[in-house]
This record gives structure tokens, C-alpha cells and sequence, in this order.
């Protein structure tokens, strides 16, 4: 702060006055009134060096944080008018700080600089992708409302809402550079551990009346599938899909992604993208980890060698009938906790109200089958055929691999009880509906109903609906199994603690689709749906990335609170002098501040402090 005052005056108003940097321009404004020079005389001999001492302590006492203003405000003053189709707020948001505090280890800046060399790009790369990945995490929504409400950010980005699309074009041309590139300088951030892999797939539906047509090159000739297509969903929706892989490392951070067209096998999926793992893991050894629609034979063979392992869940109804005898065989089972033997058989008639049965209800039993010399396991593999088709044929070779079963007592009870509620719910439907306008499912109600057809001679057939006990008491054999095929050596609890940490993958998926609402997709052509999801997978590594560094300082928030958060983290400028916060503090606010040195936990920001902090964390 300064003194000013009007030299030409002979009874000049003292000022102090304050210049400041707002954002792109340079102002100043008076925060003070010290008086008039003649009320000043009744105090001082010398009003000027008065005021210059008086403007010394302030500034004094502003770099260490305190000041004091005097405000007029004159309630019958009107808003600011604009040419603007409809109010904006005047708050902006600065809890992406800490999104890019983690996002300048990954140098996109030097990655589109190193793309954009050879190209008359005309836009900034970088500060596009910074703000579609800050959008998706805080405020998802189509690329056109993310350029409308780019002002909500302290920076107020400038680009044109074309260049957003010509952006999307340019990363889509770099798809599988930019991905390697993320996992590299990902490591800067956060040490990744590559030694297990978890892979899964998911689909994503749109929300189009017909598929994508296949396209004849007319060069090659070369057929190019459509990436929106009918496929095998959960949601049983009939619009066409677009399916994603992901890979994922032992701390639950994403290493790359895959999409294809919604009708390929997600079996053909997991081979190719290994091998793009392979290349940036520079030939790792790893453990692979997938559910049993991702452990066909050619998975595991192809997991078998160069040092690696695999970890795949087993179907114990799909196992040969030499290795169900040996499950269902109530011997060699041991406890997972202290390895002392124990029977199924006394597992499922303990009292578990006891209170020295505790541990026993909480425990699990296990027995090892070695399954090398077992061909027929009921294991299948996709042959893709001359003709581009792809056929599902039984696997045939040998395989050296070894199946661990566990029983669970409390799985056992708790898979009992949800049948028990379908049957019920099936006896409601014999009873009040006809059956044939049920829809079936594996895992449908209707399954436990039977049809039954009457007949005397020359009389008409009487057909009837009936609960089918058999089938009841046959999936009740299966009830608190669960099964692992390994080629690993290692002790039964360490592959099942690696196993059991598959939900993470799961929570990759409901994170992308959930928190940051990965569909509805506002896109068409491939190479824009491809972008798109690049800009997902952007937001959930820096997400996840975010969330392990957290983790390190042994802080846990859940997804919605650490979001909210930085969502609500809005400041509001006052009179052009200085920022106030608009949120309240919080434990996630706390866990953040203690994570880096941005220090956003106060109630009152000058706008240079704002602006020096941004820049510290731009690369």
C-alpha cells in the first residue's frame, strides 16, 4: 500500500491505497481515509509523515497477514449489468489446486508440446485437458457445458469451445502414446506396484436407437467395426454399448485402459492390452488377477510364461466331475487362520451364539486340489475363425495350475437366506401370475420352477408350475464354496488377500461411471467416444493418484466427501481487494493441507497469493 493524495488540492484527502492484480488486469483502490489536511493538523504538525508511518504500520502488518478495512455499502446499489443470456455466480472455485497439485507430476504440458511440434495447433493443449479431467472429477457434464461454466474456475481459462473438439481429435491420434506416457510419470507422484495386475471389463450404453454400421476400407479392404454395438449388459438395456478394460495395479490405481465394440467377447480382450503392458512394464514379471469370465485357458497358458502368474477365480459348478468329488470331499480341509484340520461337515453344525465359536463363524476352511494333470476342467477359449466370427470351444492341453477351496459358514448363511427370499418371491408368482410371462434369467426366480405336464390317454395335456425342489437342494450344495485357480507356490492366505482385493477394479467402475458419470456419452464419431473416455481415465488416475497419497499419510476419506470437498471450495471476491472463503473446514480440508504446502484452509486470500500458488503447481 501507498499514499495518495491529490497534490494539486490545498486541503488534500489522504488515501491509502492498495494496487492488486485481478485475475488478467492491474488496478488500484483506495482502503483507507485518513482525513482531510486541516483535521489532520489538530493531531499531528506534519499530516503527510503521519500518514506515510500510519501506511508503514499497515504494510507491516499486512505482511504478516492483518489488515483492516474500512467498507462502504450502500444497500440501493444495483448489480453489475452484463449483455449476458442469464446471471452467472461470482464465486470461482480454487479446490482443482489440489487436482493439479498431483496432475503436474504427470508433464502433460511437455507431452503436447512434444505432439503439437510439427502442427499449427492454435489452442493450448494443456489447459484444455487440464480443465475437462478438473470438470469431470468436480462437475461432470458434456464438453459444451464445461466451456460455458469455465469461469467457475479461479483461472477462467480462454479457449473456444471448437478447440475443445479439435483437442478431442488431436488425443485420440495419440491414444496409445498418451496412455504409456501417464503411467511413466505417474511413478513421480505416487511409487507404483506392478508385481499384481487386476484386469476387468465393463460396458458403458448409449443412449442411440442403432448400432454403428461396419465399414469397408476402400483401400485395403479391411472390414472397421463399429464402436457402438448390441452386446451382453447387466442393465439389460436394449441400446447399443461400447465395452472398456482396465488394468489395474496392487494399490488400486489404473495402469491403462482398452475399448472395444460392445459385442466382442471380453475374453479377446485381456491378451492384446497384457502385451501393451508388457512394453511399458518393460517386460515385468506379475501376478494376473482377473474374475472367472476373464480365466479362459489361453489366459492362464498365456500367463504361464516369462515369469508370469496368474490368480483367477474358478467356478466350482464348471470344475470336471473328478474335481468335484475331491471338493465335496470332507477331507483334507484345514482352518485359513492357525492351518489345524477341520470338516465341512462340523464348519456347517457349530452353534455360531457361542461365544467360543466366534472365531470358527469368522474363519474359513480350505483344501488344495492339485489340477495339472486334469484336461477337462470346463475351462473354454475363444477361436476366432476365418471368417471373423468368433466361436466359444472347450480348451484342450495341459496347464499346470492348482485350485484352492475355501468354505465360509457365514457365506454359506448369507447365500441361504437370499435363495430362501427367492423362493418365497417365486411361490408369490405361481401363486398370482401366469409363469410364462416371467422373464428368465440364471439367476432369476423362475428358476426354481418347474413345469409339469399331465396326460391321460386321448385326454389334453395339462400343464402345471411347481417349485423344484431338486433344483433347490443342488444349488444348496455350492452354498459357502468359493474357489481360486493359481500356478502360484505361495502360501494359501497370501493368494487369497491378493484375490480378495479384485473389488477395487469394481470400484474403479463405479467411480467412473458414479462420481464422475462416464455416460451419458455426448459424443458419435469413435474417435471422439475414445477421447472421451481418455478424459475419464485422466480424471480417475489423478483421482486415484490423489487418493494413495492420501493413503501414504494414513488419512482415509470416502470418494464423496474428499469430492465434495474440493467442489465446494469457492472464494468470492470482495471489492476487489481480497478473496473470502465460501466453505468451512472439514477433516477432508484438513487430510489435503497436510498432504501439500498450498495452504487453502484460510479465511482470507490476497489475489496475488491465489496467483502465486497456481503457478507454482503449472509444469
Amino acid at each position: 500500500m501507498k499514499l495518495y493524495y491529490d497534490k494539486r488540492l490545498k486541503d488534500p484527502t489522504y488515501y491509502a491505497q492498495q494496487g492488486y492484480r485481478n485475475g488478467k488486469k492491474t488496478t488500484t483502490r483506495n482502503v483507507k481515509n485518513f482525513g482531510k489536511h486541516s483535521e489532520l493538523l489538530k493531531i499531528t504538525d506534519d499530516p503527510e509523515a503521519y500518514v506515510r508511518e500510519e501506511i508503514r504500520k499497515m504494510n507491516e502488518e499486512y505482511r504478516v497477514g492483518r489488515v483492516s478495512y474500512t467498507f462502504t455499502a450502500d444497500f440501493n446499489e444495483k448489480v453489475s449489468r452484463s449483455g449476458d443470456r442469464a446471471s452467472s455466480p461470482t464465486y470461482t472455485n480454487i479446490g482443482y489446486f489440489f487436482l493439479q497439485d498431483i496432475m503436474k507430476h504427470l508433464e502433460l504440458k511437455e507431452f503436447f508440446k512434444q505432439k503439437t511440434a510439427d502442427r499449427k495447433v492454435t489452442f493450448d493443449c494443456y489447459t484444455i485437458s487440464r480443465f475437462l479431467t478438473y470438470a469431470r472429477i468436480l462437475d461432470p457434464g458434456s464438453k459444451l457445458d464445461v466451456w460455458n461454466h469455465r469461469d467457475a474456475y479461479y483461472e477462467k481459462p480462454d479457449f473456444d469451445y471448437q478447440h475443445i473438439l479439435r483437442f478431442m481429435d488431436l488425443l485420440d491420434d495419440n491414444y496409445d502414446d498418451y496412455l504409456a506416457w501417464l503411467y511413466k510419470n505417474s511413478n513421480s507422484a505416487v511409487k507404483r506396484d506392478s508385481s499384481v495386475l487386476y484386469y476387468d471389463c465393463t460396458n458403458f450404453y448409449f443412449e442411440s436407437e442403432q448400432p454403428d454400421e461396419d465399414v469397408v476400407d476402400e483401400v485395403t479392404g479391411e472390414i472397421i467395426s463399429g464402436l457402438r454395438k448390441y452386446g451382453v449388459s447387466k442393465e439389460h438395456r436394449p441400446n447399443p454399448i461400447v465395452e472398456m478394460g482396465l488394468f489395474m495395479d496392487r494399490n488400486g490405481i489404473p495402469i491403462t485402459m482398452c475399448l472395444h465394440p460392445g459385442n466382442t467377447s471380453e475374453q479377446v480382450t485381456a491378451i492384446p492390452l497384457e502385451k501393451e503392458v508388457l512394453k511399458m512394464t518393460d517386460g515385468a514379471r506379475f501376478i494376473y488377477c482377473a474374475d472367472a469370465g476373464l480365466g479362459s485357458y489361453h489366459i492362464r497358458q498365456f500367463n504361464s510364461m516369462g515369469g508370469r502368474a496368474f490368480i483367477v477365480t474358478q467356478s466350482i459348478k464348471k470344475l470336471s466331475d473328478t474335481l468335484k468329488e475331491a471338493v465335496f470331499n470332507d477331507c483334507d480341509y484345514r482352518r485359513l487362520s492357525n492351518d489345524t484340520p477341520v470338516t465341512i461337515s462340523a464348519m456347517k453344525e457349530f452353534d455360531r451364539f457361542q461365544e467360543k465359536n466366534k472365531g470358527l463363524y469368522n474363519d474359513f476352511a480350505y483344501k488344495v486340489i492339485n489340477a495339472d494333470r486334469a484336461v477337462d476342467l470346463g475351462l473354454y477359449e475363444e477361436k476366432v475363425l476365418k471368417n471373423g466370427q468368433v466361436k466359444r470351444v472347450k480348451a484342450t492341453g495341459k496347464l499346470k495350475q492348482k485350485v484352492i477351496i475355501t468354505f465360509s459358514r457365514k457365506m454359506m448363511e448369507y447365500q441361504r437366506t437370499i435363495r430362501q427370499r427367492q423362493v418365497e418371491r417365486a411361490r408369490k408368482l405361481l401363486a398370482n401370475k401366469d409363469p410364462e410371462e416371467i422373464k428368465k434369467g440364471p439367476n432369476d426366480v423362475k428358476r426354481f420352477m418347474k413345469r409339469v405336464t399331465k396326460t391321460k390317454s386321448g385326454e389334453k395335456v395339462t400343464v402345471t408350475y411347481e417349485i423344484d425342489e431338486a433344483k433347490i437342494t443342488e444349488e444348496e450344495k455350492y452354498d459357502g464354496y468359493y474357489a481360486v485357480a493359481t500356478n502360484l507356490d505361495d502360501s494359501v492366505k497370501d493368494i487369497l488377500a491378493v484375490s480378495h482385493k479384485r473389488y477395487q477394479i469394481e470400484d474403479c467402475f463405479r467411480i467412473m461411471k458414479t462420481n464422475f458419470c462416464g455416460r451419458p456419452v455426448n459424443h458419435r464419431l469413435p474417435p471422439r467416444i475414445r477421447a472421451h473416455f481418455l478424459i475419464c481415465y485422466t480424471a480417475l488416475l489423478a483421482y486415484r493418484l490423489l487418493e494413495a497419497k492420501l493413503d501414504e499419510q494414513k488419512t482415509h476419506i470416502t470418494t464423496q466427501d474428499l469430492i465434495t470437498t474440493l467442489k465446494n471450495m469457492n472464494v468470492t471476491n470482495v471489492h476487489d481487494v481480497e478473496y473470502m472463503a465460501l466453505y468451512n473446514g472439514s477433516k477432508a480440508l484438513d487430510a489435503l493441507t497436510k498432504l501439500t504446502d498450498l495452504d487453502l484452509d484460510r479465511m482470507h486470500y490476497r489475489p496475488k497469493e491465489l496467483i502465486k500458488k497456481i503457478k507454482k503447481i503449472l509444469r
